[in-house]
């Protein structure tokens, strides 16, 4: 495995002239005098801070690709020839009872007050970002139809252009955070719920109490951090006036846009766009506390909390004090990032890697458990895309992690069924799709269910909505099918027992047993007489007869 980095990466739109690159620095082996590029170094001579970030910024989303030492392919998913846990209490398994559709994927988090999902997965923060903006009714209605929590990200109100504050600097008025949480409203049938995230920038400007005086929500997520970066969270502008803008609002602008020199430069072309960025945040227990009870008596039901791929530390303090607030759920997202709105080299390069970090997570779980302390219902983000990843983190953290938090796999389908529309209207379908036919009605195998159930009010279901319900569904049926190979009927019965290691490391670092130790008491029982080992269901072990038969 080779953990060395070109300096060069299609994400920033560069890479290393020479087919031998070293290792350690990622440059060229030869570099040549006359060179014509396109290595990180190369452009970042007269492109400077430009070359950070992932590009075109606010186009597309880039995902972090350094290989680690250890992931979850590393895990495979226990299969049993028998079994069947999570039936009603009054249902033997047989092969007429345990059908794969029959498996229930709904999970619910919460300390009192409760939220349902229909699937254990829900968005990660869409917040300031283009890609969040100009999508957010794909994404809104898509959650809202799927029956899982939308997470509304950071710093909407602050860079919202008809933004207006009262004269003591708190929102008066947010046009675009009230069109983001009546959109999602509109389609939510009781299962999932908005999250709007607030970070340093939001508490100051009061998005707490506008959102729940205006919209009356019930839950509020602060955020420490994420899996992409350590630093706040940032943005590109294009305008000198928007720039102006934002800086006056109080945000951290850079270049300064105030600087005579950067306007200069801005007006002569070689200054293309500003960052805005976020200030850093600073925890303590006291003031982390004293900030969930403000939030309580403003009337939320629900606080919750979203942290980083932050060190031990920040991992202890998040889970301890979460567990102290009561708060209401808990995301941990791990390295690597993210949707492609971070320095590249810190999605790359810092950070706990998931894999790491929830096995950390499921350590301290326990040793605060044992104290008889209450564990907060924890979600687990950080690269998820498919049903075996799902299976595999609420396996590796059980009981503990109900749900999983997904980035760019739940944005990916809206903008695949928006561009899908596009493509129809304009009649350039790709052959990707156009082999599947040439309409909405034959492309998309959910549509028709969709059109049944909500008649007329289809029109207002945008096709990148259709994307997102039809990716929930693969998530859906595939986890159902994993769920009932494995003999767990809902997903409170799926454990770490339901694992093994493919490797020693893999094993050493989770603490989930390596392929040849796992279940080998049982097997060594059966081979020396001893019945059939520690069977997983009694009932099945009085009924093997019948049921190897059928």
């Amino acid at each position: 495995m080779n953990l060395g980095r070109p300096n060069a990466n299609d994400a920033t739109g560069t890479f290393n002239r020479s087919k031998n690159v070293v290792p350690g620095s990622g440059i060229c082996s030869r570099c040549v005098d006359g060179c014509k590029g396109n290595c990180e170094i190369f452009r970042a001579a007269f492109r400077s801070r430009e070359v950070i970030y992932p590009g075109p910024f606010g186009e597309m989303t880039a995902g972090a690709d350094k290989d680690y030492p250890v992931d979850y392919s590393h895990l495979n998913i226990q299969g049993y020839a028998l079994g069947a846990k999570g039936l009603p209490q009054d249902a033997l398994g047989n092969p007429d009872n345990t059908k794969f559709p029959d498996v229930d994927t709904q999970t619910q988090y919460g300390w009192n007050s409760k939220v349902k999902m229909k699937v254990p997965i829900f968005t990660g923060a869409l917040g300031s970002t283009e890609i969040a903006r100009k999508n957010w009714e794909h994404f809104a209605v898509g959650a809202a139809i799927s029956g899982i929590t939308l997470v509304c990200g950071e710093n909407v109100c602050g860079i919202d252009p008809g933004l207006e504050l009262d004269n003591k600097g708190k929102i008066k008025s947010s046009p675009d955070m009230d069109r983001r949480i009546e959109t999602y409203k509109r389609f939510h049938e009781g299962y999932g719920e908005i999250l709007v995230q607030m970070n340093v920038e939001d508490t100051r400007l009061g998005v707490a109490e506008y959102v729940r005086k205006k919209h009356n929500l019930e839950a509020i997520e602060l955020k420490w951090g994420q899996g992409a970066k350590c630093i706040g969270g940032e943005i590109k502008v294009k305008s000198l006036e928007r720039a102006l803008e934002l800086k006056k609002r109080g945000y951290i602008v850079t270049p300064d846009p105030t600087q005579e020199a950067i306007q200069k430069a801005f007006k002569d072309g070689a200054i293309k766009e500003f960052e805005r960025h976020s200030r850093l945040g600073f925890i303590s227990e006291e003031s982390f506390l004293a900030e969930v009870q403000r939030l309580r008596d403003l009337g939320f039901k629900r606080i919750t909390l979203k942290t980083g791929a932050y060190s031990m530390r920040e991992l202890a303090m998040a889970i301890k004090y979460a567990s102290l607030a009561e708060v209401d759920l808990l995301t941990i997202d791990g390295a690597p990032g993210g949707t492609g709105m971070s320095p590249w080299r810190m999605m790359e390069e810092w950070g706990i890697p998931t894999f790491y970090l929830e096995a950390l997570t499921y350590e301290f779980c326990q040793k605060l458990s044992k104290k008889g302390m209450h564990i907060p219902d924890i979600a687990i983000a950080g690269g998820f895309s498919t049903e075996d990843h799902i299976f595999k983190v609420l396996a590796m953290g059980a009981p503990y992690v109900k749900a999983v938090c997904m980035g760019r796999a739940l944005m990916i389908p809206g903008m695949v069924g928006k561009n899908v529309g596009n493509w129809i209207k304009e009649d350039k379908l790709p052959v990707t799709v156009s082999e599947y036919g040439k309409t909405e009605k034959e492309i998309f195998v959910c549509y028709e269910e969709l059109a049944e159930k909500y008649g007329k009010d289809m029109k207002d279901i945008p096709l990148g909505a259709v994307g997102v319900y039809s990716f929930v569904q693969k998530i859906k049926v595939g986890l159902q099918q994993l769920m009932a190979g494995s003999r767990n009927f809902r997903l409170a019965t799926i454990s770490r027992k339901d694992l093994m290691s493919l490797t020693e490391d893999a094993a050493k670092v989770s603490g989930v047993p390596y392929v040849m130790d796992a279940y080998r008491k049982e097997a060594e029982a059966i081979l020396n007489g001893k019945g059939n080992g520690k069977l997983r269901n009694s009932a099945n072990h009085r009924r093997l007869k019948v049921t190897v038969g059928r």
